[in-house]
């Protein structure tokens, strides 16, 4: 009946606003009168008060035009164009209060101020109503998805309140799993008890849910994904108010959330492509897969529908926190997980572990890779790094492992400290077994630093800031290559599928980047400013401290020059010379000696050594090459 106020133009609605607008000045004198009076006012009353009212009503109208209160539109209609509203009724109560003085008025001295109050109040009113019945038209022509919000702290009230003007959508009311919420009326909207969200779908037949609570971990909200997937209701995300800052609406940052892959970010499907054929169907083994790399590609290797995860990793809390979170994300599927606690050293628990879990594919990602900590701890990282890797690489030949992938870092690229050298002999290992294979694949890739793992610059800064500075750099010139954890992992799984035999696939890293550009730029979209010569006020300071041992001033992806593209646009592959069989077995036992005579001076000379060997073989082959 009332759906033509839908086809209204604009100048046609602003005259109705304004016709609004006038016609509430009688009304809200009459009111006034009334109140003031303390009885219904008289015909008579009123006739003799004619001069007020047309006065009233006439100014009314110009004031209208002037303040602009046709051009608010209703839903834009909030505390600013009340306080325009609120100022036009102070207006009209000053002639009121004019007239009286003048003597054209003779209505009760406390009128004015009755006025501007009730003409404040009516006009908001009107406003209010007639905004809920174009909502309820839009509503009554326009199919509205039934939603619910779960959540209802500060992020899902500003959710629900920016939700209200979308005609498409009809909020429900919120789902929140704390007690003190549950029952209570928020931004008019019931709070539920999250126990209750299948029976709240059944119910108000919910086409969508929407998690309004940034905190939430991941195998949570893969929880309330799949319990919601089940009932065929879709379920979205909407990132912390941090992420919503920015000039995108918050209704835009809605993100969905799939029941399989919750892993905040791309599709799985769409980002490995065909990456996956190497796992699918397959048991694969990731080592290190508590860390920052290794927990990665166990998460996108479930896109892949492995048969089956085997998770080793020799940090009992990262093993568990890993394995918890896989199996909430696994939960309907057929794939299963199973955590191994243990070393990459131990010989007997690797073989073990290969053969009573059919291993098909090994993901090596296990080592100590802080630069500082391996100078100091030279015995622990060759340990661990080198024979962790000899180890577990020679098992998954001697049976028959299919492939077998390290997860190496461009500091293995002309190392000159005891960390990279390790990255470099491991390479070495993988490249001799490689060569003496002829079942198992055996490939290396090679990346430099990635973005938020665990002991990276960025988080370092962060909580530098955090305790009001300095942030520190080595050096002013220091430049360092850096990818998303899950870019790499993405690409470190192409590499495994890609892979032939022998290869060293190198990441497309794009440009390094200069570490005192990347501090500066943590501390202003921190929200802090840099203090330096410049600007000696501001807040936080930048610090050089100089190289560490073993760090150079920048880095390189790869020994040769000569990549070759490959299947993939961000993938390139190398084959570079290392050791002979015989060189690796001397190195080896060299190294070992070193260990077991507990000589650290020893150990380190003699990584140093070898891999200076080795750089001087690539150097050779590289010069016959060019010429």
């Amino acid at each position: 009946m009332l759906a033509f106020l839908k086809t209204l133009s604009r100048p046609v609605k602003q005259a109705i606003l304004m016709s609004l607008d006038v016609l509430l000045v009688p009304i809200s004198l009459s009111v006034s009168l009334a109140v003031a009076a303390g009885r219904v006012p008289s015909l008579g009353v009123i006739q003799q008060e004619w001069l007020a009212f047309v006065v009233l009503t006439v100014a009314a109208g110009f004031l209208s035009i002037l303040l602009g209160l046709p051009r608010v539109q209703l839903k834009s209609y909030e505390l600013s164009a009340l306080g325009l509203s609120a100022a036009l009724g102070a207006v009209l109560a000053g002639i009121l209060a004019a007239l009286i003085m003048l003597g054209h008025s003779r209505v009760p001295v406390g009128t004015p101020v009755i006025l501007a109050l009730m003409y404040s109040v009516f006009s908001a009113a009107s406003r209010m109503i007639l905004l809920q019945i174009l909502i309820a038209i839009y509503r009554h022509d326009t199919p509205s998805k039934r939603v619910l919000i779960y959540g209802a702290g500060m992020t899902g009230i500003q959710l629900a309140m920016a939700l209200k003007a979308h005609a498409e959508v009809r909020v429900i009311g919120f789902l929140d799993d704390n007690p003190s919420l549950q029952g209570m009326t928020v931004a008019g909207l019931t709070v539920f008890p999250g126990r209750r969200i299948e029976s709240l779908i059944k119910s108000h037949q919910i086409e969508r849910v929407l998690l309004a609570m940034p905190s939430l971990s991941m195998p949570r909200q893969a929880q309330i994904a799949r319990r919601v997937g089940k009932q065929g209701v879709e379920v979205h995300a909407l990132p912390s108010f941090a992420q919503l800052i920015g000039e995108q609406q918050i209704v835009t940052k809605l993100a969905p959330v799939l029941p399989n892959s919750v892993l905040g970010r791309q599709h799985l499907n769409d980002a490995l492509n065909g990456g996956c054929g190497a796992y699918a169907g397959r048991v694969v083994l990731i080592s290190g897969a508590g860390g920052s790399i290794g927990s990665e590609l166990c998460r996108q290797i479930l896109g892949c529908k492995p048969r089956a995860l085997v998770l080793l990793d020799l940090n009992e809390y990262a093993l568990f926190m890993i394995d918890r979170e896989l199996r909430a994300l696994a939960e309907d599927t057929p794939i299963t997980i199973v955590p191994i606690l243990g070393s990459t050293t131990d010989a007997r628990l690797v073989r073990s572990v290969i053969q009573d879990q059919q291993v098909q594919v090994i993901l090596h990602a296990a080592a100590y890779k802080h630069v500082p900590m391996v100078e100091r701890n030279p015995i622990a990282g060759v340990t661990n790094n080198v024979f962790g890797t000899l180890t577990l690489a020679q098992a998954a030949l001697d049976l028959g492992v299919e492939r077998f992938v390290l997860i190496s870092s461009d500091k293995a690229v002309r190392p000159i400290g005891v960390m990279g050298a390790t990255k470099r002999l491991s390479e070495i290992i993988v490249g001799d077994l490689a060569r003496r294979s002829g079942g198992t694949i055996f490939a290396m890739a090679r990346f430099g630093n990635v973005l938020g793992s665990s002991g990276s610059v960025v988080p370092i800064f962060h909580e530098q800031i955090s305790r009001g500075g300095p942030v520190t750099v080595t050096h002013e010139l220091v430049t360092r290559y850096f990818m998303t954890t899950q870019e790499a992992c993405r690409l470190v799984l192409w590499a495994g599928t890609l892979a032939e035999g022998g290869e060293i696939f190198v990441l497309d890293m794009g440009k390094p980047m200069r570490i005192l550009h990347l501090a500066r730029q943590v501390i202003e979209r921190s929200g802090h400013t840099v203090r330096d010569a410049q600007n000696p006020e501001g807040d936080i300071e930048i610090v050089t401290t100089g190289l560490r041992p073993g760090e150079k001033l920048h880095e390189e992806l790869s020994i040769s020059a000569q990549l070759e593209r490959t299947q993939h646009p961000k993938l390139s592959r190398t084959r570079e010379k290392v050791l002979s069989e015989f060189e690796t077995a001397r190195a080896l036992q060299a190294l070992r000696a070193a260990i077991d005579a507990g000589d650290a001076k020893a150990l380190v000379e003699e990584t140093l050594r070898w891999v200076k060997r080795d750089i001087d073989h690539n150097t050779v082959t590289s010069e016959e090459a060019g010429g």
